[in-house]
């Protein structure tokens, strides 16, 4: 068992960029009480941006100092240590802070994506709620991604999930968000009580809820009570597919993105499922990883395996489901369930002497896929607000409309498509040598199929844009500054890492080590 230790003045340091969002969370709160009532809640998103950028540049900060240049090897071994806190139930190393400053820069855009919205657009974004939330629920997906413990995990699980419930929902007056927050509220109760179900067979027959006695514990467990083992895991598994909206536990997504506002869908598209696989990858190298291999088939080896299935069967179901969809944002939901598979191949393959580098591929196409989704949300916004729906025709004659903004849309369907020069051809690329390489052809074919698939549903958008006419081609649409910067961002990033992929798969494996930052300790 940990020894548990209380948190001291000098440890808070180590939670700067978590405290800041705190803290700016009741501030902004207070902020939007003493505001007069005719006062534009704009203020209170810009306020939120600079919380966010502050807590960036904490976590980033940190990175520097645990990874410093121009030491000797035993030097920067010593101050990369990972930092455990409060009884290694919180860490601070270079797997969290990777994550953490993916969701911040994925929050500060959808807040952007916010600021350059209209009430027409989606009705929430001229009130305080919708800003200040996503300070909490990014701090969330931030535990999420640091938690050393069972515990943790879940009080970041549930401050995500709980502040995106009324997120979805502030659409007091519209049926579809009132329909979206309740079938949220549903399936993420449910997913929670699987997951608090399996972590509660774990520690009953390890005895720990800390990532760090899983080690040792759980292969002693598996020997004498291994049905139970099975149930802890598959429970959790189950719970976290609902989060991440992999199939078989994806139905409520097309749903829930369709009612929600765009800029908040566009946050659980990114932010909430990333959130989700970090807990899973950081979670199973702790415990399942430990039950693999030897003479025997042990759990472990089935929990990778049944997270293969899932991979496999969340590719087709979200490609197949997407065929003949016509409402954007539903395709975009089951676009983001393929990818979901996608995001769990990494993971599912497990680490192996000839294949070791599966956090790489899988920052990389969690970063691919932060930039090609929030660019494609924030051309949908500027699309709805000029046709007043959110159907595929909307997208008719818009290269005649708005060139610039069609032709970063086409980048982002590009990159959906796994197509080159974007990033999302070389985040599947990598993806796939990497199933290749431990030989897992049937997966590779079942990716390389489904990528096919999509194709269709792509250009079919594609071809509304420039083949389509609305018959309105001298109605220009106007695009808001702020939104045309969060597109232009998306979109000149997914380039340069469709251009140059190199640096930042070689900056993730400077800073990462599977056994410094992956296992906890």
């Amino acid at each position: 068992m940990t020894e548990f230790v209380p948190l001291t003045w000098q440890d808070t340091l180590y939670l700067a960029p978590e405290l800041i969002l705190a803290a700016m969370f009741l501030i902004l709160i207070v902020t939007d009480l003493l505001l007069p009532g005719r006062t534009n809640r704009a203020v209170i998103g810009w306020l939120s941006l600079a919380g966010l950028l502050l807590s960036l540049a904490a976590v980033i900060w940190r990175m520097m100092d645990m990874n410093p240049s121009g030491v000797s090897a035993a030097e920067a071994a010593e101050a990369g240590k990972a930092i455990s806190l409060l009884g290694a139930s919180y860490r601070v190393d270079d797997y969290g802070n990777l994550l953490k400053i993916i969701f911040l820069v994925g929050t500060s855009l959808v807040v952007l994506l916010g600021l350059g919205s209209t009430q027409k657009d989606d009705a929430v974004t001229d009130k305080a709620e919708f800003y200040y939330l996503l300070l909490p629920a990014a701090a969330g997906a931030m535990i999420m991604a640091s938690s050393g413990n069972l515990v943790t995990l879940y009080i970041g699980l549930e401050l995500l999930s709980i502040t995106t419930y009324v997120l979805v929902g502030l659409r007091k007056r519209s049926s579809l968000s009132a329909e979206a927050a309740f079938k949220y509220v549903v399936t993420g109760g449910i997913a929670s009580a699987f997951v608090l179900f399996g972590m509660s067979y774990l520690y009953g027959v390890t005895g720990s809820v800390s990532l760090a006695d899983f080690p040792t514990a759980l292969p002693q467990a598996f020997a004498d009570y291994k049905a139970l083992v099975y149930v802890g895991f598959f429970f959790l598994i189950a719970g976290f597919g609902v989060k991440i909206a992999a199939a078989p536990f994806h139905v409520w997504a097309a749903d829930v993105y369709q009612g929600a506002p765009t800029p908040v869908s566009a946050f659980l598209a990114v932010i909430a499922k990333g959130a989700a696989l970090a807990a899973v990858f950081r979670f199973l190298y702790s415990s399942a990883f430990f039950l693999t291999g030897g003479p025997e088939k042990q759990a472990g080896d089935d929990v990778f395996f049944a997270l293969l299935v899932i991979a496999a069967a969340a590719m087709i179901a979200g490609t197949v489901s997407a065929l003949r969809q016509k409402q954007v944002k539903r395709l975009l939901a089951l676009s983001g369930v393929a990818n979901a598979g996608y995001l769990l191949v990494p993971i599912a393959i497990s680490v192996t002497i000839i294949h070791s580098n599966n956090f790489a591929e899988f920052v990389f196409y969690l970063v691919a896929y932060l930039l090609m989704n929030v660019g494609a949300f924030a051309v949908v916004t500027v699309v709805a607000s000029a046709a007043g729906h959110e159907d595929l025709k909307g997208f008719s004659g818009l290269y005649y409309r708005a060139p610039w903004t069609a032709a970063a849309m086409l980048i982002f369907i590009l990159s959906l498509s796994g197509l080159p020069v974007t990033a999302g051809f070389f985040g599947k690329l990598f993806i796939l040598l990497g199933a290749a390489s431990v030989k897992a052809y049937w997966l590779v074919a079942i990716m390389v199929v489904s990528t096919v698939i999509s194709y269709y549903f792509y250009f079919g958008i594609i071809r509304q844009m420039f083949m389509r006419s609305n018959g309105e081609e001298e109605d220009r649409i106007h695009v808001p500054a702020v939104t045309g910067v969060v597109i232009w961002i998306c979109a000149a990033a997914t380039v340069a890492l469709g251009v140059l992929p190199g640096p930042l798969m070689k900056g993730i494996d400077a800073v990462f080590t599977i056994q410094a930052d992956l296992f906890v300790r």
